[in-house]
């Protein structure tokens, strides 16, 4: 008896196969399931159903991809090969069964759930404006392992398949139908009804459009190849992220063949898999899962947030607070210090969100609060002023006599202690420091920092807020640089030795860019401004 995988027969001979994994919040490819699959399979062959519906047990999510646990232990490429050809001969077990077949995508799919879904002859999602479609593998290093290379070209063509596998960002339902990933979308109540249409309808199966099919001829592919490489080198180096390479190399030699293309993407993944480039992007994976855990413990929501400070750091925060769904008031000494901000803030708005009702809604989210009226109404304060201990504790004084009860005041302090900061307050154990990163838009990690007796709901709080806007909550003592300006207050400051000594600027910076880093330290130095980093280094400096 199948553990993960369910049938039922209706009365049309439709045979509706349910995936909901036992003792999982979400469904994954293990090699449990996938083993429950092939005999799941068996009788299918054997029989003639009038049709197959796949579908996930799971509300708001399908397939999450394989199990990315098992990756730790695969120790050879030829293991990998191994593991990696059985599922592609599952999938295509699937996808040649003689009856045609349905995926329902009822949320979440990505990776091997998406390959999943592209074996069989058609895919109905459910009504969603969240991306819930991806290949992400090279997020991990890795190209997709179960028929994606082969099979996505051949459904959407090499225009839309290439961006969805080497960038690994998901798209919506809506955009899978415009490329012809999806073939219908259908409400919450209508799916079965939805999904039955389908199998009875002898629609042809997806294919890539005729341009498309242009493109994937052999004398075209290599002219295509050079277009994706310079798009990929601009954003990445070969050897530090060698998966995004591969991949082109892959569909350059095979085209989306599926006579050579399968065994070329199990041998693409399998070498790919045992190098120190994907090992230390699924451990990095891991760790992310393992930030992403926190701020699951209280019910308190943050739904008013106010900030203070309309620099570049507060202004961001502000933005990415509005556009993540927070009311936000942000306040400055005179309108001409947020006005910068709210401009900002609209380009940033007018790149996220597309529908202009729902945009005109985000902006209104945003309102310039001089007075700083908002304080009083707000459920989290965050304070972003420049470096100043006297100046921040001026402004703490003042906006506890106006914090609402409950309501959580935090520091985007870069440099100074919350030990320092906090002297002035009445309830100092509920004061903590969110530390955003520049550009807030673009890096996710929040430092989330405490001193040895903060309150641990105040740190809940911190956490799940974090987590609520779309970032990553990093636990750190409030000790000089807290976590990551201390490991790169060391690395700057070698940088600007060698300078001092004569090296060119131009060629630090290259050799920093060469060994893996996104910027080289003088730019980042000039990015920052001088001023700012002279100051931090001071301060840095002075207490560690």
């Amino acid at each position: 008896m199948s553990q993960h995988w369910k049938t039922e027969t209706d009365d049309d001979g439709i045979v509706w196969l349910c995936l909901d994994m036992a003792d999982a919040r979400a469904n994954v490819l293990s090699s449990d399931v996938m083993r429950e699959l092939d005999a799941v399979l068996r009788p299918l062959e054997q029989s003639m159903p009038a049709g197959l519906v796949v579908y996930s047990g799971k509300p708001g999510s399908f397939v999450m991809g394989a199990d990315i646990k098992e990756f730790v232990g695969i120790d050879t490429a030829e293991r990998a090969y191994e593991l990696v050809r059985q599922g592609q001969q599952l999938f295509d077990r699937l996808e040649h069964l003689s009856c045609p077949s349905v995926a329902v995508i009822n949320g979440v799919c990505l990776g091997g759930g998406l390959e999943l879904a592209m074996a069989c002859d058609y895919r109905l999602a459910l009504a969603s404006e969240k991306r819930i479609l991806g290949l992400p593998e090279v997020k991990l290093g890795l190209n997709p392992g179960f028929g994606g290379t082969v099979r996505a070209v051949q459904i959407c063509g090499v225009q839309a398949a290439m961006p969805l596998m080497l960038t690994g960002e998901p798209i919506t339902a809506a955009k899978g139908k415009k490329i012809g990933l999806v073939d219908d979308i259908s409400d919450n109540d209508g799916w079965r009804n939805a999904a039955r249409k389908l199998i009875f309808s002898k629609e042809p199966k997806q294919r890539a459009p005729f341009v498309d099919r242009l493109l994937n001829l052999g004398i075209v592919r290599p002219l295509v190849r050079n277009m994706l490489l310079k798009q990929v080198r601009s954003k990445a180096r070969k050897e530090h992220y060698p998966a995004p390479y591969a991949m082109i190399d892959l569909w350059t030699d095979e085209g989306a063949s599926e006579k050579t293309g399968y065994e070329a993407e199990a041998r693409s993944f399998a070498k790919l898999v045992c190098t120190s480039a994907s090992r230390n992007l699924v451990r990095v994976f891991f760790l992310q899962s393992q930030l992403k855990g926190q701020g699951n413990k209280v019910d308190q929501k943050i739904e008013h947030v106010h900030v203070v400070g309309a620099g570049v750091m507060g202004g961001d925060i502000a933005a990415w607070c509005a556009l993540r769904g927070h009311t936000v008031t942000l306040q400055d000494r005179e309108h001409k210090y947020i006005d910068p901000a709210l401009v900002r803030a609209a380009r940033l708005f007018e790149k996220k969100v597309r529908n202009p009702v729902k945009r005109a809604a985000t902006e209104q989210r945003l309102r310039a609060d001089v007075a700083g009226d908002g304080a009083r109404d707000a459920d989290l304060i965050i304070e972003a002023i420049f470096e100043n201990l006297d100046a921040k504790q001026a402004l703490y004084k003042d906006l506890q006599q106006k914090m609402k009860p409950g309501a959580l005041l935090a520091s985007n302090t870069s440099s100074i202690r919350l030990e320092e900061l906090r002297t002035v307050l009445d309830q100092p154990r509920r004061f903590i420091g969110l530390h955003f990163f520049n550009p807030v838009a673009m890096l996710p990690l929040v430092e989330v920092i405490r001193c040895e007796d903060t309150e641990q709901f105040a740190m809940d709080i911190g956490f799940a807020f974090t987590k609520g806007i779309g970032k990553l909550p990093l636990e750190c003592a409030s000790s000089p640089g807290f976590l990551v300006n201390r490991i790169l207050a060391p690395y700057m400051s070698e940088a600007m030795h060698l300078a001092d000594e004569g090296v060119p600027l131009l060629e630090i910076d290259k050799a920093a860019e060469a060994f893996g880093m996104p910027m080289g330290p003088v730019e980042l130095v000039d990015s920052v401004g001088i001023d700012v980093a002279m100051h931090v280094s001071q301060v840095l400096g002075a207490s560690m």
